[in-house]
Formats: structure tokens, C-alpha cells, sequence
């Protein structure tokens, strides 16, 4: 029996330190970043990973609620997790499409039998790209062989096109960006590198600005700042009309929204026509359990409430706790949302 309810999608943080690159924006394994030092230090904990047995716990708590898409972990490569391939299983089981996001690295498999696996059950592969050249991306996603990255990506397409030829089914590879100052200068060579590649969408979302040493690539910072991002704008949209994909489809541009220049950049109040993409739609269960209603960073996270534990907590109740009613009726008066880089 399926619960009417809002949810559509959940994302369970698997297995967050295992990744194999470094990324400097990343909350966890910028080489900026003393999270893991912190976690340790306070829980004695160094490695965090969801038991198996949750998985298909989840699975079917998500298909009683009517949830569509299931995500692997967001926080660390989900693909190094060592249950991925129940994912993948499961999805098949419960009709539940996987949306997953990964590095374009694809460790541990040949591409080929990572393909076989992901492509028939995947809605969406986001793959993060940070660059259009070898420099602007090693720089940024340290660790990463950028033009193995572009084979990979090549090759998974390939098999895409081939799966979507004898199946019908068509599963779209997205690039996945963090909006910087020291990346978006190629942006117009994104969308041609995208566009020869035979990615479908772009998508991406401003820096969240874990530590000092990347303040400075943020396009919140000043007024010039902000005028620069709404010419990249520009500059993004101008090249998907120029840019096409072989077959001629233009390439979907998602979060590629101006700042509004008249408002002041002390104000932090919440725009009208801006709202919260994730409350009553998605939840996040980590590899410990905790439940959040939102992928903020995840110390300020705890400023929206305590929603409850997995097992203990069931992912209805929680949509039907105070604390979750209270956030979704009030969210624009939270610290947190007035600042949030996912608003649309």
C-alpha cells in the first residue's frame, strides 16, 4: 500500500570519507578542510558507513511513500561505497530510479561493467566538472586526471546512446559545477566541451564557503562580483544556442540565475519568488542515521531542528513531526535558508 505523501526523492549518505579526490571546495576532503580531524576528536569515529541492512530497509520505506528516485551518497564518490551494487539491484526491485552523482573517475570496475550497471536504472548521472582544461580542473578537483575524465565520459555516453538504441530508455548524464571565480571564466568552453560530448543539461550551484582560503572565489562578495556572475549568465545561455549537440538538441541550463543587483547584500531576506526545493520533496539519511531536510553543510544543518535517527525514526514520521511542520511553514525566518546557494 502506497502513502500519499510529497516525498519524491531521498539521498542516503553512504559512505561520506571515502573519496579518492580532494576537492578544494569540498566540506570533508579539501585539503582545507579539519572535518575529519573534528569528528574523530569529538566521537572517535574515523570512518562512517551505512550498514547494508539499511538499504533495503530504506527501499521499501521509500516505495510506500511513493518516493521515484533514490540517491547514494553525495558526500564522498558513492561509487567507492562497498554495497553500491545493491543500489543498483534494488532499484530494479522496487521501481525506483537511481539519481547519482559521482567524480567521472568510476574506481574500482571497468567503465564498461560500471555502465552496465548504472545506465539501465540511473534517470540522471551528474558528473562534476570543474573546468574545460586539465589546469582549471586538477587545480580545483585535486587528484583528478582530467583527460581520463573526459574518456570516461566519452565512453559512458557511448554506452548510454547504445542502451537507449536497443531499450528506449534514455537516462541523462548531466555536468554537475560549483559556481567559482577561478572556473567560470570557461564557461563558454564548458558548454562546447558539454555539447561535444553529448551531455544533455548543466546544473550547478554557488560555493558554499567552508574555509578562509576560498572566500574569495565566491561571486557573493561584492558588487562587482555579482555583476560578473549575471554577465556569465549571459555568456552561458548565448552558448547553448550556439554549441548544439550532434544531433542538434541544445543543452539544458539549470540554476544559471542572475543576482538581483538592487537588492542590498546585507539583506537576507528571502525573495518571494525563491523557494526551498527540498522541503516536503526530499530528506537526507546519513551513514549514521541522522535525518535533515536539506543538503546544507552539515554543522548548520543542526540550526533546522532535530528530525530523528534511521532505524529508530521512520521517514513518514518525520514528515509529520512538529519540528518538520514548524520548518516548512517557517523556513524563510531560519539563519540557514537566508543564505542557502540551493534556493530557486
Amino acid at each position: 500500500m502506497v502513502i500519499e505523501t510529497k516525498l519524491w526523492r531521498i539521498t542516503l549518505d553512504t559512505n561520506p570519507e571515502d573519496c579518492n579526490l580532494h576537492c578544494i571546495m569540498c566540506e570533508e576532503h579539501s585539503h582545507f578542510s579539519d572535518f575529519k580531524q573534528k569528528l574523530v576528536e569529538k566521537t572517535g569515529i574515523k570512518r562512517r558507513l551505512m550498514p547494508k541492512e539499511w538499504i533495503e530497509q530504506l527501499f521499501e520505506e521509500a516505495k510506500k511513500l511513493g518516493v521515484k528516485e533514490i540517491i547514494p551518497s553525495t558526500m564522498g564518490e558513492p561509487l567507492l561505497y562497498e554495497h553500491i551494487d545493491l543500489f543498483f539491484e534494488l532499484a530494479k526491485k522496487y521501481d525506483i530510479s537511481i539519481n547519482l552523482t559521482t567524480n567521472g573517475t568510476f574506481p574500482k570496475k571497468t567503465l564498461a561493467n560500471w555502465a552496465k550497471l548504472i545506465i539501465p536504472v540511473t534517470v540522471d548521472t551528474k558528473i562534476s566538472i570543474n573546468g574545460a582544461n586539465s589546469k582549471t580542473a586538477e587545480n580545483i578537483m585535486q587528484g583528478i586526471d582530467f583527460e581520463k575524465q573526459m574518456q570516461n565520459i566519452r565512453k559512458f555516453v557511448e554506452f548510454r546512446n547504445l542502451h537507449f538504441i536497443e531499450t528506449g530508455f534514455y537516462s541523462r548524464i548531466t555536468f554537475q559545477l560549483t559556481f567559482m571565480r577561478n572556473n567560470m571564466h570557461e564557461l563558454t568552453e564548458i558548454v562546447k566541451l558539454a555539447a561535444d560530448l553529448g551531455i544533455d543539461r548543466i546544473k550547478g550551484h554557488h560555493l558554499w564557503t567552508h574555509f578562509d582560503e576560498i572566500k574569495h572565489l565566491s561571486f557573493e562578495n561584492s558588487l562587482e562580483s555579482r555583476k560578473k556572475w549575471n554577465e556569465y549568465v549571459e555568456i552561458a545561455h548565448s552558448a547553448v544556442q550556439k554549441y548544439t549537440k550532434t544531433n542538434g538538441a541544445k543543452i539544458s541550463l539549470e540554476n544559471f540565475t542572475p543576482f538581483d543587483l538592487e537588492k542590498k547584500m546585507t539583506e537576507n531576506k528571502i525573495p518571494e519568488n525563491l523557494g526551498c526545493p527540498f522541503l516536503e520533496k526530499e530528506l537526507w539519511i546519513s551513514a549514521t542515521g541522522k535525518i535533515s531536510p536539506c543538503c546544507a553543510p552539515d554543522i548548520q544543518r543542526n540550526s533546522l531542528g532535530n528530525f530523528g535517527n534511521y532505524p529508530e525514526t521512520k521517514l513518514f514520521n518525520v514528515l509529520n513531526s512538529e519540528n518538520y511542520l514548524h520548518l516548512v511553514k517557517n523556513y524563510k525566518e531560519f539563519d540557514l535558508c537566508k543564505i542557502c546557494k540551493m534556493r530557486r
